[in-house]
């Protein structure tokens, strides 16, 4: 006759370790930052280098002189260059806002925002994250990496050098058009650091709606 079954010992939780004490975090996060900050700015770089026919400078004094809403004619007539029928168009655009073409003028508002913005993220990896959190230690940064790039634009050239134009052809459908009267399904040009900071702050947000963080262990009581 077989006696009762042993207990389960469930395992004690993992304490939290925050990621600001471990070096190796710390390389993570690093790496991240420094490869997708190259990818972006060496992007924009041939970008700007090669879409058009000829090479197109970004001049700081030309832009602050002709102003946000002129910056168009900074760029010289060129057909997109087509990556994918249908899917992604290389067009340069000059933009003196933020994502999606917002805020035009607003430079000196993103600027400390943006500061700001990339300090949070260092909190955030710093004292929320554990050290074996490295799908989030990735996209920290990845989106400190878009924050950074943009910021050596709007600094360096008083704009941000935008040429990728995802679904460049699609229409919205039933007739529908975006507040600004466009009916383009995504009438926007970015770049490789506004998709960094969509990928990254995407994956921040499934990955904490999969797996809620611990709280940290508080000391007991003897």
């Amino acid at each position: 006759m077989n006696g009762p079954e042993p207990e389960t010992i469930s395992a004690p939780p993992r304490p939290f370790e925050p990621a600001f004490r471990v070096p190796g975090a710390w390389a993570t996060l690093a790496i991240t930052f420094l490869i997708a900050l190259a990818v972006d700015l060496g992007t924009k770089h041939a970008a700007f280098e090669y879409v058009a026919d000829v090479p197109v400078p970004v001049l700081r004094e030309r832009v602050l002189e002709v102003g946000p809403q002129r910056l168009h004619t900074l760029i010289p007539p060129h057909a997109p260059v087509v990556v994918v029928p249908q899917v992604l168009d290389l067009q340069l655009v000059l933009n003196a806002g933020a994502v999606f073409g917002t805020g035009q003028g607003k430079r000196w508002v993103f600027i400390p925002f943006a500061f700001v913005a990339i300090g949070f993220c260092l909190w955030m990896f710093g004292r929320w994250t554990d050290r074996r959190d490295g799908l989030s230690h990735i996209c920290i940064g990845l989106i400190i990496a878009g924050g950074v790039g943009n910021l050596y634009d709007r600094i360096m050239f008083a704009c941000v050098r935008d040429f990728l134009h995802p679904l460049p052809h699609l229409q919205i459908p039933f007739g529908l058009k975006w507040p600004s009267g466009d009916a383009a399904l995504w009438p926007y040009v970015s770049n490789v650091a506004d998709a960094f900071l969509i990928i990254g702050i995407g994956l921040l947000m499934i990955r904490l709606w999969r797996s809620p963080h611990p709280a940290p262990l508080t000391p007991s009581k003897r």
